[in-house]
């Protein structure tokens, strides 16, 4: 029987670790594809509290040292299932069965790809998926922002700040943004709304160069030296029933990372909430532990 079972190896999944660790508790982390989450295809990371500046890759790397040092324990396995129980719960993957006293669940979530040529190749190299991690290398280029909600529109008045002009493509006329929102971004000189627009093809060697749209069946090239994609994201939680889920498949918890079933917590981009940054999957991390000792031990 472990105490902590912690499903997911991102920031929020090895801030967990460090967290139940240091309070003397057994910790086995299990991770399906590679440990640091989504921050490992970060060229750089400048907005974390007291570093300056470090790769994704090597932030991932040094929490995961950091985590290991700690005492915990990893495990690469796929979880296929939860099954709670009398306040213990059993953690299934596709290689074996784990107990434990608590489980954080800190599963992450996907960004929505446009699904065209050469998106993941250049992921890092032009294209983004979050416009707070990397909007400043775009300082004083042009860039486009695709998507039609409030996720889109709000990278787009952000990105109005940095770069030298801001396109706003969407495939409908219609938007899903709060209508503040879109009266905020209609009023910014260096924002142009590209409507009924798909992006059709990704251009550039090493670096994206451009974008080509389909606008009613007509190829209309951009030439941007950024694409942030914002069209939403992909949680992938149904494996964890009986947990709460939202609407949207997101798990439902409280402040404190609790869900609706007795010892069983979600920290970071898995669970509902308005900001995902690292910071915020750190807190997460430290707020469940905090939640789970208080309940069980």
């Amino acid at each position: 029987m472990l105490d902590f079972i912690i499903i997911g190896g991102g920031t929020a999944g090895l801030s967990s670790a460090v967290y139940a660790c240091r309070a003397n508790k057994s910790v086995l982390v299990i991770e399906r594809l590679a440990f640091g989450g989504q921050i490992v295809n970060s060229p750089l990371v400048e907005n974390y509290p007291g570093i300056p500046a470090i790769s994704g890759s090597q932030f991932a790397s040094d929490m995961f040292d950091q985590a290991e040092k700690a005492g915990a324990r990893f495990a690469f396995e796929t979880v296929t299932k939860i099954l709670p129980d009398n306040g213990f719960t059993t953690v299934v993957t596709e290689d074996g069965k784990y107990e434990g006293r608590a489980v954080i669940i800190a599963a992450g979530c996907e960004h929505r790809h446009l699904g065209v040529e050469r998106e993941e190749e250049l992921t890092g190299s032009g294209v983004s998926y979050c416009a707070l991690c990397d909007g400043a290398f775009f300082k004083d280029k042009p860039i486009a922002v695709v998507g039609g909600g409030n996720a889109a529109f709000t990278d787009a008045l952000y990105l109005t700040g940095v770069a030298s002009k801001v396109y706003l493509v969407h495939r409908r006329k219609e938007f899903r943004a709060e209508q503040t929102l879109v009266e905020r971004a209609k009023g910014k000189s260096n924002i142009e709304f590209v409507l009924d627009a798909k992006v059709k093809a990704l251009e550039g060697g090493d670096e994206l160069t451009g974008v080509v749209l389909d606008i009613a069946g007509k190829e209309k090239r951009l030439a941007v030296d950024g694409l942030f994609v914002a069209i939403g994201h992909a949680p992938d939680n149904e494996m964890f029933a009986p947990v709460k889920l939202t609407a949207g498949g997101y798990i439902a918890a409280d402040e404190n990372c609790r869900t609706n079933m007795k010892g069983i917590y979600a920290v970071g981009d898995c669970r509902e909430k308005t900001v995902r940054q690292l910071t915020t999957a750190a807190a997460d991390g430290a707020i469940a532990v905090s939640s789970a000792l208080a309940d069980m031990f």
